[in-house]
């Protein structure tokens, strides 16, 4: 996978001009956001560019394999933010998700070791009335114990009313599950699937190690 830093915007006159489709990835605070997409990519720090100070409550554009855009949003749920600001983010994100065209589906990250989140089923619903496709990823699988992980993913299920089968987990630290997401990316912008000499590729391109140090920086 191919993937560079486009830019990052705080409204529609810095949105890239581009007739890309654009896949958004979204999540409370300490999710695994920045640790879920340096994994997606391959790429340790590529999402650390949207979280240098004065970038985390922008979204940020990243170009993959000049087919599509990846956007990170800000994270929700941040409780140090003043009421203005989060007034501020709050019509920014709402701006892009009513009036970007680009927007072909949605990447909602849900932490696997707890239900979602009253704000975590607010923003899917949102996504529901919108008609925009989500793409449900429980991240930190690796910090479930393998026994209880399909009580814990068929939770999350029940909990956002969908079936258990339609929820992707993934770890960052150790690799897994991530080309199951962009298989079904792929699959929703009708592009061709990952071929499995290219997933491996990209897999051995970052190791759970260097991930791992990354991972531990965004706690529950």
């Amino acid at each position: 996978m191919n993937s560079e830093f486009v830019v990052s915007s705080s409204g529609r006159d810095s949105w890239p001009e581009s007739e890309l489709p654009e896949v958004v990835v979204v999540g409370r605070s300490n999710v695994g956001k920045s640790s879920f997409i340096n994994a997606f990519t391959g790429k340790k720090r590529l999402a650390y560019v949207g979280n240098t100070p004065g970038k985390t409550r922008l979204l940020n554009f990243f170009a993959i394999d000049g087919d599509w855009m990846l956007v990170d949003a800000p994270g929700y749920g941040y409780a140090k933010m003043s009421k203005s600001q989060l007034m501020q983010l709050g019509q920014m994100m709402d701006d892009y998700f009513q009036n970007r065209e680009n927007i072909k589906a949605v990447v909602q990250l849900v932490d696997s070791r707890h239900d979602p989140t009253a704000d975590d089923i607010d923003m899917i619903g949102f996504f529901k009335e919108m008609h925009i496709p989500v793409v449900i990823v429980a991240t930190k699988i690796d910090k479930v114990p393998k026994t209880k992980r399909p009580a814990h993913l068929k939770a999350i299920a029940k909990k956002i009313q969908i079936p258990v089968k339609n929820i992707l987990p993934v770890s960052s630290v150790e690799l897994t599950g991530l080309r199951e997401v962009e298989q079904k990316i792929r699959e929703l912008l009708e592009l061709d699937p990952v071929q499995e000499s290219d997933a491996v590729a990209e897999e051995s391109a970052m190791t759970p190690a260097e991930n791992s140090e990354q991972s531990n920086t965004e706690q529950a």
